[in-house]
This record gives structure tokens, sequence and C-alpha cells, in this order.
């Protein structure tokens, strides 16, 4: 019988957040009644006129490979040259191609723990070799950079991920830590992942570090924008690094409709900036309610937070069954915890009341 390569056959996808359209089709629930806390997306949709703008986007022609237009706004507004950025569809696609472009059979990739499970299925596919450094059962669930800096100039792995703020534990790196971790071994290559940059309270620019020569920078407009039914995603690299992932870059790869979505959104000044006030509310109000009912929330920086209880899943589907999703964090090793990813004032309320009628003491340690 045919079989794949044998790092396919061992391959175990990683679980998201998100709806699940196949768990709600079972079980009578339309998408449209679910108030989705489990993705760590902008709540108040696209900015104004982005959805008339997708209905000029052409799509009886194939878009532009290289995103041309879409990389010169870009490139204006974080002031950059437009060849030291890279459009993607979703930063998981960026993922796979610089792992495609620097990573091959048994190269060592460092991955700190917990954390995006991407990262790890794409070493898989490459059949690179992951190196986890754990942080379950430190305080906070924080990575220890002092660490990771000493297993970097032991081990001298190809290259490192490194989710800032992190993916689920909201922790956020210093600059200084970034950079000790950057420039721990020139070697190893740094993908930071800055997906959830947009919502990071004190956020700073790593911009300037690319000049290091090793690391490429990812971020999210999808997540920033509330674009996730498109995906669009760009990475951050000197030209060196760039001139590789092109080769590697499938032709087009993002839909013009994504696209004429990116350009439009560059053009709508202060939005961003705005959601983020919002949703600093509604993240505050959240967590004052969540220790009201007893839980305790993680201390977070970005725009989501992790709440211990005693059964995480069983959690999930209580409040699923009332048309709310939670993350279960298990499939990052955190059977003890629930993420949640505040949304508008409103739906925020509305979660704290079913938390209460479900009587949520009973999950909480």
């Amino acid at each position: 019988m045919l079989q794949p390569k044998s790092n396919i056959d061992r391959l175990v996808p990683a679980t998201h957040g998100g709806i699940d359209y196949a768990e709600l089709g079972e079980a009578g629930i339309s998408p449209e009644d679910v108030l989705d806390f489990s993705v760590s997306t902008n709540p108040f949709g696209p900015p104004p006129g982005v959805k008339e703008t997708l209905s000029q986007a052409s799509i009886d022609r194939y878009p532009d490979s290289d995103s041309i237009e879409l990389r010169r706004s870009l490139a204006r507004k974080l002031g950059l040259p437009p060849n030291q950025l890279l459009i993607g569809s979703g930063s998981t696609e960026l993922i796979r191609l610089v792992v495609t472009a620097y990573f091959g059979i048994g190269d060592l990739v460092m991955v700190p723990q917990p954390t995006y499970g991407e990262y790890e299925i794409a070493c898989h596919l490459a059949d690179a070799r992951v190196l986890k450094q754990p942080s379950v059962g430190t305080a906070d669930l924080r990575l220890n950079v002092p660490q990771i800096v000493e297993i970097i100039r032991k081990q001298r792995p190809k290259g490192i991920f490194l989710c800032n703020p992190n993916n689920p534990t909201g922790q956020y790196l210093s600059r200084e830590e970034v950079e000790r971790i950057v420039t721990a071994d020139s070697d190893c290559l740094v993908i930071l992942d800055e997906v959830y940059i947009g919502f990071t309270d004190s956020a700073w620019s790593s911009i300037d570090l690319v000049g290091k020569g090793n690391l490429v920078v990812l971020r999210s407009m999808t997540k920033d924008y509330a674009l996730a039914g498109l995906r669009l995603g760009y990475a951050i690299a000197a030209e060196s690094i760039m001139s590789v992932l092109n080769k590697v870059k499938p032709p087009w790869n993002v839909s013009s409709v994504a696209q004429a979505a990116g350009i439009a959104v560059l053009k709508v000044d202060g939005y961003l900036d705005a959601c983020a006030m919002t949703l600093k509310e509604s993240k505050e109000f959240l967590v004052k309610e969540l220790r009201r009912l007893g839980c305790s929330p993680l201390p977070s920086e970005a725009n989501f937070f992790l709440v211990e209880v005693r059964d995480a899943a069983s959690l999930r589907q209580a409040l699923f069954k009332k048309g709310i999703l939670v993350r279960d964090c298990s499939s990052f090793g955190l059977r003890d915890y629930i993420r949640l990813a505040p949304r508008t004032m409103p739906e925020c309320q509305k979660l704290v009341g079913v938390l209460e009628e479900t009587g949520v003491y009973q999950y909480v340690r």
C-alpha cells in the first residue's frame, strides 16, 4: 500500500481555537449564535469601508505574486524598504516558508513551551528535530530567558521560534531579553512571532533588530484588522533572508481580495489604536469579574489571558452548550487552564452572566 514519508505519517495536527463547524453542526448550533472567546482577533470587525473595497477587487485574473502595492503601502507605514517585506496568506504560511527554506532533516530547532503548535508541526514537516524547553511549573508559566540563551550557546540549534507576546500565556519579553536571544548565536535563526503585538501593552519595535542578520519578524493583519476569513500576514527580515524566502514562496500565495483588504486597512488611521484602547477596558472588566467569581487569571500583556481551573475540557463543554467558546489549553500541555480573549463589553458581560449561571465555582481550584 502506498505510504507517505515517515515523518508525515507520524504527524499529529495542531489544535486551534475558533469555531469547529462540524462540532456546531452536530450540536445544532448556528455559527452566528456563537460568542467566540477562544480566538485572539480584533472583535470589532474590519475598519469602515473595507468590505465595500473588497467588492471591487478583481477576481477574474491571477493576483500579483509579489503583492507589490500592498508591500509598498506597508513599507511606507513601517519606514522600511519593500524588499525587506514578504506578504503571506496568514502568519502560519510564513512559518512554513521559513522552515522550508532553512531547516532540514535532523536540524535542531528550539521551541520553548508552552507555545503555538504550528511551529512544531512545521518542523516535523521538514523532518527537523524539535528541542522543547518547558516553562510548565514555573511562576506564571514564564519563559526563562537566561536558560534559553544557555541552551542556544551549548546545543547550537539551527533556529528558535519565539512567540512575543507568547501564546497562550500573554508573556511579553522586553527588548533586552529578545536581543540577548538574537545575539546568543549569529548562526541561529530567530523567528520572532509578533502576531499579537497590535494589542500589546507598552509594545516596543523590533524592526531595527533585523539588521542583526539572523532574525525574521512575523506579524498578522488577520488578527489586527479582523481579516480571519481572508488570511493576511507579513514577515520582516534582512534582504539576504528575504531573497531566500522568495525562492520558496508559492506564486499567487495571497489572493487579490486579501491584498485589496490589506491596502484598504492601512489607509485608515487610528483604527487599531482605538480598538486596542476599548479592548483593554473589556479585558480589565473581565479580569475583575472573574476574580469576583473566585477565578485566578494569570498576568498577561496581550489581548488574551489564562485562567486556572480544575478541568478545562469540562468547563469548555459546559460553556459550549450555552453558545460560548473558550480555549481549552490541554493541547498546550495545560489541562488546568482555559484561555480567554476579551470581546466587546456587552459580550464580556454576557460571558460573566453565563459563568455565574453555569456555576463556574465548580470548575475553579
